[in-house]
């Protein structure tokens, strides 16, 4: 079984598409102790099962399956074949993704706790399982009938507010990293990136309702918002950036690399934080 500390103090959080072959040997080679599935990877997981196979001890997560698009029963038999052939390695993260991306959102708490029920009745342990949150309800349940939280794009004072919450609960946020030499170049990069979440009505209310003005979203977005949820434009200040959701409560932070050269920025990150040091 995966506990809280399987998790390890940095993970990586990569876009479903991104899991390249190769790229999760090197980023368990550099220290990582999570990797992160994003999107809504499909029922089958096959993904999972991608980055799973081609490394050794490092916990995978999916953050998160769609619950609007996969369907719980398919998801449970998924997980389940996938924990009996890699043991103590994979965690189903799930959640109810965004009102504009789906139509179909309607009472996305009740949905959840409905396809938690699903879990239960198939056999997915709740310590196995954990949710995407951002609103108080959410987090409340994930520290009820899982293993915790896996917020995305927060801020540290969201990080703060969710270990209230959760209590001894896993709390797993993440952080966008973009890095340049110069820091506007960085910056530009990550407003471009930035740009579709700033139009999604739950992050944008998440964020104002930890000290984030409404008018640091114009012209896609302010220095200090860019700077707070995707740390440029070095490792050093990527290093503090994660160290600041430490520091308020997080368990475990994820990193995010924006840009080309993903493996590039997670090995300078890692060099930073002290990661190839553990593993030279």
């Amino acid at each position: 079984m995966v506990s809280r500390k399987d998790f390890g103090t940095y993970g990586v959080w990569l876009w479903e598409g991104a899991w390249t072959p190769g790229t999760a040997a090197v980023a368990e080679r550099l220290g990582y102790g999570t990797l992160w599935i994003g999107g809504s990877p499909d029922a089958d997981l096959a993904s999972v099962e991608a980055v799973l196979n081609e490394t050794e001890h490092v916990t995978v997560a999916t953050g998160i399956v769609n619950i609007w698009k996969s369907d719980p029963l398919d998801v449970a038999a998924s997980y389940l074949r996938i924990a009996d052939e890699h043991p103590g390695r994979f965690v189903v993260g799930i959640g109810s993704g965004h009102r504009e991306a789906s139509p179909e959102r309607v009472r996305p708490l009740a949905a959840l706790k409905e396809y938690l029920d699903v879990f239960d009745a198939e056999g997915v342990p709740a310590d196995q399982r954990l949710l995407a949150a951002l609103g108080d309800k959410t987090l409340a349940l994930s520290a009820e009938r899982s293993l915790g939280a896996h917020p995305y794009l927060t801020t540290p004072a969201h990080t703060a507010h969710a270990r209230q919450i959760l209590g001894d609960a896993l709390l797993a946020p993440e952080l966008k990293i973009s890095l340049d030499a110069d820091q506007e170049t960085a910056r530009m990069a990550a407003r471009a990136y930035l740009k579709k979440y700033f139009r999604l009505e739950n992050y944008v209310n998440a964020l104002q309702r930890f000290g984030i003005e409404a008018s640091a979203f114009d012209d896609g977005g302010s220095d200090e918002l860019i700077d707070i949820v995707a740390a440029n434009p070095s490792a050093t200040a990527a290093a503090a950036g994660l160290q600041r959701h430490l520091d308020a409560g997080a368990d475990h932070v994820s990193v995010q690399p924006i840009g080309s050269d993903v493996l590039g920025t997670l090995e300078q990150v890692a060099d930073v934080i002290g990661l190839t040091d553990d593993v030279a």
